[in-house]
């Protein structure tokens, strides 16, 4: 996208913040759309809490992929992946979507998107504990982009196969399992905002994260 294409965006984005009224959260999002290639985490938060509280019911609109094509100006594909890779952060590593990190970190450092959602789905492949830990630090640490971050899953997964059949079953066990625990560890923290539970059951399911937790440590 050119300058003069990208000014024009800004500029119809913040006459729709003048236009946004005294609805807070309108407002709210239309400026994180606007700072949008310096704070995708903050876009992605507001978009979440608009997209879970359907919001953009509210504001006329029947799907959510509508309203931020047509108010945003980001197409579907965008919105979902920040929404996924919000999502991710958000259950997996809370600490990269805190004010205080992205006010500390430069620009550069903070974890490309697209990246974050590669991550994502790196976490439900049949990779090793050490494979995705060194995939978790090329792109929270490292700022890799998601194209690289790609290439490396690819060898990982490659070099996985080639291993004895023994150690691949066993890195595969231990890819299972790690998912499972992730799995386990987001239902519990949407059944703690639901109150589904007793306190009872979720020291249960504490426990058996626990157990996983120091069967893979060990």
């Amino acid at each position: 996208m050119d300058d003069a294409k990208k000014t024009k965006s800004i500029r119809n984005i913040e006459e729709k913040m003048e236009g946004a009224g005294d609805d807070p959260m309108k407002y709210q999002i239309f400026e994180k759309a606007r700072n949008f290639k310096t704070s995708w985490i903050e876009l992605g938060q507001a978009m979440y809490t608009v997209w879970k509280d359907k919001l953009y019911k509210e504001w006329g609109y029947n799907e959510f992929e509508n309203f931020t094509a047509k108010e945003l100006g980001i197409r579907k594909e965008t919105a979902l992946k920040l929404l996924r890779s919000y999502s991710f952060l958000e259950k997996e590593e809370p600490r990269y979507i805190k004010k205080e990190y992205n006010d500390e970190v430069p620009v550069n450092s903070i974890p490309n998107y697209e990246a974050v959602d590669v991550l994502r789905q790196a976490a439900n492949k049949d990779l090793g504990q050490e494979e995705y830990a060194r995939v978790r630090k090329y792109v929270l640490e490292k700022g890799k982009d998601a194209k690289e971050v790609k290439k490396d899953i690819t060898e990982l997964i490659k070099k996985n196969a080639e291993l004895e059949p023994e150690e691949a079953i066993e890195k595969k066990r231990s890819a299972a399992v790690r998912r499972f625990i992730g799995l386990l560890r987001a239902l519990r923290n949407e059944i703690v905002s639901s109150k589904a539970l007793s306190q009872n059951t979720l020291k249960q399911a504490d426990l058996l994260i626990e157990k996983l937790e120091a069967e893979m440590a060990g």
